[in-house]
């Protein structure tokens, strides 16, 4: 498996405090080992930092053969990946059986005792964890599973209650959009609706164009799942702006989207919604197509950006989490129900697949894991307001030894960001808290960072470490 490390802060004559951020469901990235909140944290206490990827995405494939490399970068990055094994493999469903959260648990626990014995780390090393989303789960489940290995997490966003139909996400949408006007979400209620309208009246010319659609509604007639596609679509859009608003880096924010929406110059509603559509598709076409979206799912190639169809494959074994628009008086309308979802996860991986399937692996997560109600201590689980991930979360403290931190006003992951002058003040104490609270979990053997870095170059160490299945 592919991992990065940076010892540009390490406290060596102490050797004993390790960071390790957990990548979640995408490639590892080496922009998180020079910037991020943790980055400062490292340096308050002198901690190398460790990130791994998670097998099946970016590099890290059980059934990939790999060559081994050496590479050296401008920044004086070296890279290194050793050859795992000699199967040529790919993400077909056999294949991704493999994959889940309790073979990534395991992972990261054979990657622990590896680096404790290749950095003959001091026998008082502290390992505390970082991890946002999904990662964020993880973080607070290793803990949980592996105490013995883990000192402490910190857990960003993380939801921990698996559930199949996951209506809360677009309610907090909505409740983000009415927190810039009722009027915004009375805008995108009546567009939805005038939208539905129009595919009803047979006036598809109109939509072909209004949303620069990929193929011709007039020629092509929208099957159930069509519809319940491009609404998904749609929704999305806002989603995912609600979801990381006004983080780190973002260009588009729910102001954004409701100064369009709200704007009567540009037209009737439906008009606006399409003006809306043109910020995130720009020249590009929308694809509404669900057999389109399906046969995409279905490929198998391995690609270290693609990481649709090994989610999707998770969300089908182990967690729901469907967002549809299930909800009475929904803002996006009941156009796409719970079984859109689930008929996807059958049409993608097999007939096997269905939602008596998935309920039974989302009981099993739950039994597993505990849900709401999980057992675990030195884990600090941080949630944002705006965040349409909060209600699968904890967000208030029912655990003194794990707290939880409740950040009004802001979104996905914020915390783990690096610090702005455009912080929100609770957010910067959140962050003051959490590094109170890692203080407290290295005592007494944290060593205070007073030396130089015993390595003024920054090494980023790229490995495929041999990948344990590890069957349940």
């Amino acid at each position: 498996m592919r991992y990065y490390v940076n010892d540009e802060y390490f406290n060596s004559t102490a050797n004993n405090v390790v960071f390790l951020y957990i990548a979640g469901e995408g490639q590892a990235s080496t922009g998180w080992m020079t910037s991020g909140a943790w980055i400062e944290t490292a340096k308050k206490y002198g901690a190398i930092l460790f990130q791994l990827e998670h097998r099946f995405y970016g590099q890290s494939h059980p059934f990939s053969r790999l060559e081994l490399r050496k590479e050296k970068s401008q920044q004086q990055f070296v890279v290194e990946t050793h050859l795992c094994n000699d199967r040529i493999g790919d993400l077909s469903t056999e294949n991704l059986r493999y994959l889940s959260s309790e073979q990534a648990l395991g992972d990261l626990a054979t990657f622990i005792t590896a680096m404790n014995k290749e950095h003959n780390f001091a026998s008082d090393v502290k390992w505390i964890l970082f991890g946002g989303s999904y990662a964020g789960s993880l973080a607070a489940w290793l803990r949980q599973k592996y105490p013995h290995l883990v000192q402490g997490a910190m857990s960003a966003s993380g939801p921990l209650f698996a559930q199949l139909d996951f209506p809360e996400y677009l309610q907090v949408v909505a409740d983000d959009l009415a927190a810039y006007s009722q009027e915004c979400v009375n805008v995108v209620k009546e567009a939805v609706h005038q939208l539905d309208d129009l595919l009803n009246n047979s006036e598809y010319d109109n939509i072909t164009g209004l949303f620069n659609l990929c193929d011709d509604i007039e020629e092509n007639a929208p099957s159930p799942f069509d519809r319940a596609n491009f609404f998904e679509i749609i929704a999305d859009d806002f989603a995912g702006v609600a979801q990381y608003n006004k983080n780190y880096g973002r260009t588009i924010s729910i102001d954004d989207l409701c100064d369009i929406l709200t704007n009567e110059s540009l037209g009737k509603e439906v008009l606006r919604l399409a003006e809306m559509n043109k910020l995130f598709s720009g020249t590009r076409c929308l694809d509404y197509k669900y057999d389109n979206t399906i046969n995409t799912l279905k490929n198998t190639v391995i690609t270290p950006t693609g990481n649709m169809r090994q989610w999707i494959y998770q969300t089908c074994t182990e967690y729901g989490w469907y967002q549809t628009s299930s909800q009475d008086d929904h803002v996006f309308g009941d156009y796409f129900p719970i079984d859109f979802f689930t008929s996807l996860c059958v049409d993608v991986y097999g007939p096997e697949f269905n939602e008596t399937f998935i309920k039974e692996k989302i009981d099993h997560t739950n039994i597993f894991y505990g849900g709401y109600d999980i057992d675990v201590s030195n884990v600090v689980f941080v949630h944002g307001s705006v965040d349409p991930w909060h209600p699968m979360g904890l967000t208030e403290t029912t655990n003194p030894d794990a707290p939880v931190i409740f950040i009004n006003g802001t979104a996905h992951c914020a915390n783990m960001y690096g610090i702005s002058e455009n912080d929100l003040p609770q957010l910067t104490e959140a962050r003051n808290e959490i590094n109170r609270l890692i203080g407290e979990w290295l005592e007494p053997t944290a060593g205070a960072n007073i030396q130089l870095p015993h390595s003024l170059l920054f090494i980023i160490s790229t490995t495929l470490v041999s990948l344990l299945f590890h069957y349940v």
